[in-house]
């Protein structure tokens, strides 16, 4: 039995999400449409509204509804250490730590030629009109630690260090609570190669 088109359209818009398969797409497709109109209009309206009233920091492209973002207009933090990140996601990750004070740089991306993507696909010329513009000590490059994102944080390494900027990278290794022997190779050589002194 084939899906009425209106169905068949909601369930393909859904199926186009990140991370969303066919029996999600389908399972919320026949959620929405039992739901009370009120409650689908909310659902709309929520999505129009942060389509139309989300633009990237014109500081550190972090999602905001201003002209800055949250962490850019705050005085507190530490305008020497500039912390980069691929998305927005990930600068939410780091705050959700309560360990850095400092400010950030979202990317929007890593280096993937084989996906077309390049440097000036990124946000790369702006950090580095950043760093021209402001007084930064330090760079930590906090981008993921799968191929990409290390081909991206050694580009950045190599444009950096003629600067005279301190470049630092997050460690990376076993996370806390897990099991040694569940632990890839390369995490375990990660871990050993970030060792510290106790």
């Amino acid at each position: 039995m084939r899906m009425i088109k209106p169905m068949a359209d909601l369930y393909e818009q859904l199926r186009r999400l990140p991370g969303i398969g066919s029996k999600t797409a389908m399972r919320l497709a026949y959620h929405i449409v039992d739901r009370p109109e009120a409650e689908v209009r909310q659902l709309a309206s929520a999505l129009l509204a942060a389509k139309q009233q989300i633009r990237l920091c014109s500081v550190c492209f972090n999602l905001s509804d201003g002209e800055c973002c949250e962490i850019c207009s705050r005085k507190d933090r530490d305008g020497s250490v500039i912390c980069v990140v691929e998305q927005p996601q990930d600068l939410m990750a780091m705050e959700r730590s309560h360990g850095y004070k400092g400010i950030y740089h979202v990317l929007h991306g890593v280096l993937s030629p084989l996906d077309g993507i390049g440097p000036d696909n990124l946000k790369i010329r702006e950090l580095f009109l950043r760093l021209q513009r402001t007084q930064i000590k330090e760079v930590i490059l906090a981008t993921n630690s799968d191929v990409e994102g290390e081909a991206t944080a050694a580009y950045l390494a190599q444009l950096l260090k003629p600067i005279g900027i301190r470049v630092s990278r997050i460690a990376h290794g076993i996370p806390v609570g897990g099991d040694l022997e569940y632990a890839d190779e390369v995490t375990l050589a990660r871990a050993l190669e970030n060792r510290r002194t106790i």
